[in-house]
């Protein structure tokens, strides 16, 4: 029988990380009080460390994330174009096909 791998919100992660960061009680304290790994506690201290930066400098991770969508919407655009493309190709070349179809029956 496996066990189902625990999923934690953001918020108790960050609730844990600045329990750790108040250095009051060590890691293995608080994982064993709250039932987590050390090893899971650690990596959210890293994880933490490593982009508490963006908790003050939202308009960056704002404009990355618009500059993505942007570039989405462009692909999708240009997507769709050639798929319109494509399809006026395809219809031509069908009826093209049904005209030659029907004149060689005629000739018949």
């Amino acid at each position: 029988m496996s066990k189902k791998r625990k999923s934690y919100s953001a918020d108790f992660k960050a609730k844990l990380v600045l329990e750790v960061l108040e250095g009051e009680k060590t890691i293995n304290e608080i994982a064993s009080k709250y039932e987590v790994l050390p090893t899971s506690l650690k990596q959210w201290k890293k994880q933490f460390l490593e982009n508490m930066s963006l908790a003050f400098d939202k308009s960056t991770v704002v404009k990355e994330y618009k500059d993505r969508i942007e570039i989405l919407q462009k692909d999708k655009d240009n997507m769709a174009k050639k798929v319109g493309e494509l399809t006026l190709e395809r219809d031509f070349a069908v009826e093209k096909l049904h005209s030659l179809a029907s004149s060689k029956e005629r000739k018949l």
